[in-house]
């Protein structure tokens, strides 16, 4: 069986991010990509997904984001530039190989594939992001509902929904973006547990980003006591804001009822729909490391910042709020993947590392 360093799990920004890290401290990473390209979620993205962070905050670690950095780079700019972070990079990475489970083996893992080949590691890095597996919250009446229902992680564009009546689910960046969009051909209504919260992108002439890394609340390290912010923020040029003021789209408390085509809504009045599109988020895509015993009950991983509370050869990057408010995004991988190599550099080169001790 093939032997090496450390698997890497994922070949998007964040398994990107730690093969970088990695090779920092001298340790050799197979990176394995399930898709055909190492871009992680990226290219499933719908088409006119824009960042609101500007490119000066969008760069992994070795490598600036191209261009002008005071732009918000469009979904296929993040393709290219990870797509030509992945061609520099010194590590061997594999696409279109899916990691079916891992298991511990020998004072290492051993790492099954899809396709029946396996791989011995003395560490893994599970970097296989948050937005790997889509979730479908439970609903009041969803299972009579006979219109389409779709996650957005299978919207792409506007146009097949033209005329129709949709709601939306959720209130957060991604929801209000594809709303308004659907907006532009449908009737179009935001459905949420709480109204929608925005925040203005750009404050005293300065990106949200410059404010957030200039005050340090971008890395507080105050992930161990969260698993997803306590109020979602909209980051606004204006735009929505003043769309969601012109009901195009509009936002009403959750729904109450479904049934066949027709929602029965909080204040009790009745409207005929085509479309639930859910935009609830993600969970973590691990089931990789069941056979581990290294997720709870709901499927989350057991970590602190990172590093696995129940097998001290393992880690974790790509987590939403894994330890700061940046952890799974462009701008903050970088920072999780350096400590996470320093960690199991340490504890490879010396065998005395525990179970979520830090990497300092």
């Amino acid at each position: 069986m093939e032997c090496t360093d450390v698997a890497v799990i994922g070949g998007g920004q964040s398994g990107l991010a730690t093969a970088f890290a990695l090779r920092e401290q001298g340790l050799t990473p197979v990176v394995l990509e399930a898709s055909a390209q190492p871009a992680g979620s990226w290219p499933n993205y719908y088409d006119s997904l824009t960042l609101f962070s500007p490119a000066r905050y969008s760069s992994l670690p070795g490598m600036p984001f191209p261009g002008d950095p005071d732009r918000y780079p469009h979904r296929d700019e993040v393709v290219a530039y990870l797509l030509r972070y992945a061609g520099h990079l010194d590590a061997d990475t594999r696409t279109q190989v899916r990691v079916r489970e891992v298991r511990a083996d020998s004072g290492g893992f051993a790492l099954t594939f899809e396709d029946g080949g396996r791989l011995a590691v003395r560490a893994v890095v599970a970097a296989s992001g948050a937005f790997g597996r889509p979730h479908h919250p439970h609903l009041p009446g969803m299972e009579s509902f006979t219109g389409t229902v779709l996650h957005a992680a299978a919207y792409c564009r506007p146009g097949p929904f033209a005329g129709q009546r949709v709601v939306v689910v959720g209130t957060g960046n991604s929801a209000v973006q594809i709303a308004a969009e659907l907006a532009e051909r449908s009737r179009v209504t935001l459905a949420g547990r709480r109204p929608v919260r925005f925040a203005r992108q750009r404050i005293m002439g300065r990106d949200l980003h410059w404010w957030l890394g200039r005050s340090g609340i971008d890395t507080l390290p105050i992930g161990r006591f969260l698993r997803t912010p306590p109020i979602q923020l909209v980051i606004d040029d204006g735009r929505y804001r003043t769309a969601v003021a012109a009901a195009a789209p509009d936002y009403r408390p959750m729904f109450t009822k479904v049934d066949g085509t027709k929602v029965t809504w909080a204040d009790g009045s009745t409207g005929e729909i085509d479309t639930i599109l859910l935009a609830t988020g993600y969970r973590p895509d691990l089931e990789y490391l069941a056979p581990l015993g290294a997720l709870d009950r709901t499927g989350h991983p057991c970590h602190r910042e990172g590093m696995s509370l129940t097998h001290p050869g393992l880690a974790y990057v790509g987590l939403e709020w894994q330890r700061s408010l940046s952890s799974n995004s462009l701008r903050g991988v970088g920072r999780d993947a350096a400590r996470v190599a320093r960690y199991l550099a340490r504890y490879l080169a010396e065998g005395q590392a525990s179970p979520g001790s830090s990497p300092y």
